[in-house]
């Protein structure tokens, strides 16, 4: 039994956690969610991409055919589903049937950023969307969209989809300067805290899009989640000989718990405290059960 973490933050490991039905294999898997009745939600790359399992691991439904051309982010909030779709560059809600509720964006219509290749610094910014990478809700209701692999930018908009405002720069300086804006989080105070993936850290940013603060302990973060007591998960990539980890970190972001894993390009805390890992490389998903 493999064991990782410290203190109140130390976890089992079950790899391959996830139990397909005989004869199915995962696709590129990117992203995992749980709704109020821990169920989990893996987003792959393939059909059908939504595939959903019990809280141990095994079976219980699929949908979504032909409804994505690239599966990126997912969150769940309140037992609605937040997806975007890279590729086709829309941000989507569904039920947890997979009725869908609400589309943002217009397929294939990509902003004018000038970027004819994913993950480089873009020339400049624009407005939505240019290869998206996450959907998530905040308590006042508006929706906060990091528009990252051909942008720089984190868009704000209404429940109902009009465009509020947004911010991000292109860059690997300062404040407000982005390099793949890749996963979003909004904390109960209205803070949006913000993976800027390929500058290796998080920026914090009030309501509105002005800077608060950025944590920089970390490595290519790809996806943050938060628990019941507003402690973040982070997933993060390999950068330079270090390997792939996971940071669990206070408000503050100060570092509680990190270990190595394998590079999980989506994570997630569900309500008991335990960790799902989405990886793309291995076609799989990794649980981490905690065991305080």
């Amino acid at each position: 039994m493999t064991t990782v973490g410290t203190g109140k933050y130390s976890y089992r490991l079950e790899q391959d956690w996830a139990k397909l039905p005989p004869g199915e294999e995962f696709g590129t898997v990117s992203a995992v969610a749980t709704d109020s009745q821990d169920r989990v939600y893996v987003f792959q790359r393939k059909d059908p991409p939504v595939v959903v399992f019990d809280r141990e691991g095994n079976f219980l439904s699929s949908w979504g055919n032909g409804n994505f051309e690239n599966p990126h982010g997912i969150f769940i909030a309140d037992d609605i589903i937040y997806l975007t779709d890279r590729e086709g560059s829309v941000a989507m809600k569904y039920t947890l049937e997979g009725q869908p509720l609400q589309i943002i964006g217009t397929r294939r219509a990509y902003s004018d950023t000038g970027s004819q290749v994913s993950g480089e610094v873009v020339p400049r910014s624009a407005g939505p969307f240019n290869f998206l990478t996450e959907m998530v809700p905040s308590p006042s209701g508006d929706l906060y969209i990091s528009d990252g692999y051909r942008n720089a930018r984190v868009h704000r908009f209404t429940s109902d989809g009009t465009l509020i405002n947004s911010w991000g720069e292109p860059g690997k300086g300062g404040p407000n300067q982005m390099h793949l804006p890749h996963s979003l989080i909004v904390g109960d105070d209205g803070r949006v805290y913000v993976c800027d993936r390929e500058n290796s850290r998080i920026q914090v940013f009030d309501e509105e899009g002005q800077f608060i603060t950025m944590w920089t302990d970390m490595q290519r973060p790809l996806d943050i989640s938060m628990d019941t007591e507003g402690v973040f998960y982070i997933s993060e990539r390999p950068e330079d000989d270090k390997p792939p980890q996971i940071s669990v970190l206070d408000r503050e972001g100060k570092v509680l718990a990190r270990w190595p894993s394998r590079s999980a390009h989506g994570s997630w805390v569900d309500a008991h405290g335990d960790i799902y890992l989405a990886l793309t490389s291995e076609k799989s998903v990794d649980k981490y059960v905690r065991l305080i």
